[in-house]
């Protein structure tokens, strides 16, 4: 057991602004970290594997979950049902793991409701509304009253955004991944952390991300008003 207790990593974004590509990065670079496979309802995608990417359930075991409080917290998303179990969580805190819990919003403030010092919380941005339409019909798995569906869900993801205290904007993969590395570095290392770490971690709050989600929500609601 680790003498270190671990962190719960929670990042969030709407659907296509890259918070799942970016989760992998940080798991691919630091052994430290590890993923929290979420249980749901939603059916397999091509290339998905069953208790890697999701514990795939069907909606009556799910149920059985909640009932016996299995979950430290569980969402709708899309008509699906997505929970973290709560032995996950408890169990990596205890033996020092810092856990990615790629989940939204609802789930990142279940979580940090829970366990409000363990929970470093991290919100993803697309650098526009056209740019997130345009990831989502590139993946080519969804219908396009599903992606209209998800682009409305959007605005109202981004709108929680002050959650969050810190905030990245997905423009360049390569710049958005030196942030989130850095605020993960800064979390685990503390004081001891890299100078570089610290710098741009500073500077990515002083640019005032909160102001570009504000935008991204207006012109969202603008336009489907």
């Amino acid at each position: 057991m680790s003498s270190q207790r671990g962190s719960l990593v929670i990042i969030s974004s709407p659907s296509g602004a890259g918070k799942t590509t970016l989760s992998h990065k940080l798991l691919d670079e630091f052994e430290t970290v590890k993923f929290s496979v979420s249980y749901t309802t939603r059916p397999i995608r091509r290339g998905e594997v069953d208790g890697v990417d999701y514990s795939f359930v069907s909606e009556e075991r799910f149920e059985e979950m909640v009932v016996a409080g299995e979950f430290a917290e569980w969402a709708i998303v899309h008509g699906n049902r997505y929970g973290t179990a709560r032995a996950v969580v408890e169990g990596a805190l205890r033996e020092g793991h810092d856990v990615v819990f790629d989940v939204d919003w609802q789930g990142g403030l279940e979580l940090s409701k829970q366990w409000p010092d363990d929970a470093l919380m991290i919100f993803v941005l697309p650098p526009n509304l056209e740019i997130l339409e345009q990831r989502l019909r590139r993946r080519a798995t969804d219908a396009d009253d599903v992606i209209d569906r998800r682009l409305k869900m959007a605005i109202e993801e981004i709108g929680h955004h002050d959650i969050y205290p810190h905030k990245i904007i997905n423009d360049e993969l390569e710049q958005a991944y030196s942030v989130l590395r850095a605020v993960y570095l800064c979390r685990r290392h503390k004081e001891q952390a890299p100078q570089r770490a610290r710098d741009v971690v500073a500077s990515n709050l002083a640019a005032n991300v909160g102001a570009h989600a504000v935008s991204l929500t207006t012109k969202g609601q603008e336009q489907s008003s």
